[in-house]
């Protein structure tokens, strides 16, 4: 019962990117932009790995999981605040802000864990290249992918109810355009000292675990790439993992900056931007990373766009 607590008040007011523009309007049409090509980065990413039979395998099964998890990921935050800005609105009922809250730690906390399957992947690519197929058949695949989903979940699941079951006394006016943690906590008027400690370390294992799964296979890969003999083999392997790390760099890079420094570092104006980069942004730029540095991908995408008016023309 998360509003039992509260003095009549049944919804938040989101206060947003648009209020803090001097442009609202030209800010909202470049959003719109945004989310549309994430959506269509990633869905066209999907389809082109779902329709190339040489890309079923472990290393683009996991590309399209994200891809998964970012049109999902965009599309919590993203359309609410553009319909919020058409509409002349800005509020969020205390159901859908726990709603939001939610599937945002769900697909952030699947995120991180899916990014350390990955890195295992390439682990295995390069280092036990015979046994690869054995390691990582597709049912080890299915059972990792389902892994990263069931422990996002446990993320959302634990630290949702509990911070919407503080008692907000004070402004009810979240100075961010979606309920992040973070923001709402700062509306409660009792003390949420002990919580937030729980919840940075709550965070510190989401973030480490994976943290540690992914140097300890980028080190063993880069042990490997040195004792390779041929340079061609050097290069190649390191292109295999160079999109991948770049990603990495971006999302906990952002991840970090939110959950694990001190507050003293935040002002709601830097926590907006940092989350405009990895709630907005990031999802277009995953896509355009694993495409346009990855040949495979590409020829994949020319071989479909070039099938396809060829099949229409024999209709015709």
């Amino acid at each position: 019962m998360w509003m039992t607590n509260y003095t009549g008040q049944s919804s938040f007011i989101l206060v947003g990117l648009f209020s803090q523009s001097k442009h609202p309007t030209l800010l909202c049409v470049i959003i719109f932009v945004v989310f549309l090509m994430a959506l269509y980065g990633n869905a066209v990413l999907i389809l082109v790995i779902h329709s190339d039979i040489h890309l079923h395998t472990p290393m683009y099964f996991f590309i399209s999981q994200l891809s998964i998890m970012d049109i999902m990921y965009i599309s919590v935050t993203v359309p609410k605040m553009l319909i919020d800005q058409i509409m002349s609105t800005n509020k969020i009922s205390a159901s859908e802000c726990g709603m939001q809250m939610f599937l945002y730690l769900t697909l952030v906390g699947s995120e991180f864990f899916l990014l350390a399957a990955m890195s295992y992947d390439r682990y295995v690519a390069i280092c036990h290249p015979l046994r690869y197929p054995v390691l990582l058949n597709h049912r080890v695949c299915l059972f990792l992918a389902s892994g990263c989903w069931f422990l996002g979940s446990v993320d959302g699941f634990m630290l949702t109810p509990i911070t919407m079951t503080f008692p907000f006394c004070r402004s009810w006016e979240i100075h961010h355009f979606f309920c992040e943690v973070p923001a709402v906590l700062n509306l409660s008027c009792s003390d949420t000292s002990l919580y937030e400690i729980l919840m940075y370390l709550c965070c510190v294992l989401m973030l480490l675990i994976p943290v540690i799964i992914i140097l300890s296979s980028y080190s063993s890969i880069l042990l490997a790439i040195h004792r390779m003999n041929s340079a061609e083999g050097q290069r190649k392997a390191l292109a295999t993992c160079s999109s991948h790390i770049t990603v990495v760099i971006f999302f906990y890079g952002a991840a970090i900056y939110t959950y694990m420094l001190p507050g003293s570092y935040h002002t709601p104006e830097k926590d907006m931007v940092v989350s405009v980069f990895y709630t907005i942004l990031t999802p277009v730029l995953n896509p355009l990373i694993y495409s346009l540095r990855n040949k495979n991908v590409i020829g994949a995408l020319k071989k479909m766009l070039t099938v396809r008016p060829v099949f229409q023309r024999k209709i015709k």
